[in-house]
């Protein structure tokens, strides 16, 4: 992530929360490390893939202070990436969370698909989750949605969010799992293929029907 930024250490990072008025209950898990914070707003042409480690060369992880615009897709699929806080609106093609990724929003969050998988992760959008589709599977479920989730949830009967949506009336062929299947990111939302539908949201391709 080559955009502009400064490091600042943890009190002057909580300090920015407390003036654009980010709750402490969403920053109080974060790690008290430095941050790299940039002005807002930020639009990063292609993914940001939170497993390289020049995503956050500075600190703990990056604040954005105002709005980011992903042109690709968010990506975090080990554990040990950095955190990700915007004190604004999130737009991307998609954000697909399977390590232990840390996302706060401030604003809302806009994307075509809204994928999560695994529960250590702390997820928390203070606006609207607007998404065309949202894939949840192994226990995982944004710690917060503080305004409306837009879109249809394919998800597994057991989250709260789950509901009664035939997944190939939303996802691409090519990511829905015959019965039977194996798929090696194990995925249990109902019929998809986990494994492919990162293969194709790293290759850019389309996850979402229309």
């Amino acid at each position: 992530m080559n955009t502009e930024h400064l490091e600042r250490g943890w009190e002057e990072t909580v300090a920015l929360f407390e003036r654009r008025g980010l709750p402490e209950s969403s920053y109080e898990n974060l790690y008290e490390e430095s941050y790299d914070v940039h002005p807002g707003p930020v639009t990063i042409a292609g993914d940001l893939d939170l497993d390289l480690e020049d995503t956050a060369p500075s600190g703990a992880g990056l604040v954005v202070d105002g709005d980011l615009t992903v042109e690709g897709s968010i990506v975090n699929v080990d554990d040990g990436c950095p955190a990700v806080v915007v004190l604004g609106g999130l737009r991307a093609a998609n954000v697909y969370l399977e390590g232990d990724a840390k996302l706060l929003v401030l604003g809302s969050v806009t994307v075509d698909a809204f994928i999560g998988n695994m529960t250590d992760k702390l997820v928390m959008i203070h606006g609207d989750l607007r998404a065309k589709v949202t894939v949840l599977s192994g226990e995982f479920s944004p710690d917060l949605v503080g305004g409306t989730l837009h879109g249809a949830v394919v998800a597994p009967r057991y989250l709260d969010l789950a509901q009664d949506v035939d997944p190939a009336s939303v996802l691409v062929p090519e990511v829905l799992r015959a019965d039977g299947e194996d798929d090696w990111c194990s995925f249990d939302a109902p019929r998809v293929h986990g494994g492919r539908l990162l293969s194709r949201i790293d290759e850019g391709l389309p996850v979402v029907l229309g």
